[in-house]
């Protein structure tokens, strides 16, 4: 199996999701605070992704 860097577009989306996530758990917004736990999960399996597969 082959590692390969992210693209920086793709660590920026990651990364992006990942701190809505965080700022949901954090902070009361109506729509996303129930969904802050699988923000961060989502953001992680992109970011997992994009060093799995070299196209991303």
């Amino acid at each position: 199996m082959n590692l390969s860097a992210p693209k920086q577009i793709t660590f920026i989306v990651a990364v992006v999701i990942a701190v809505i996530g965080l700022l949901a758990a954090l902070i009361q917004i109506p729509v996303l605070t129930g969904l802050s736990f699988w923000l961060v999960v989502i953001g992680f399996i992109v970011l997992a992704a994009s060093v799995l597969v070299s196209e991303l």
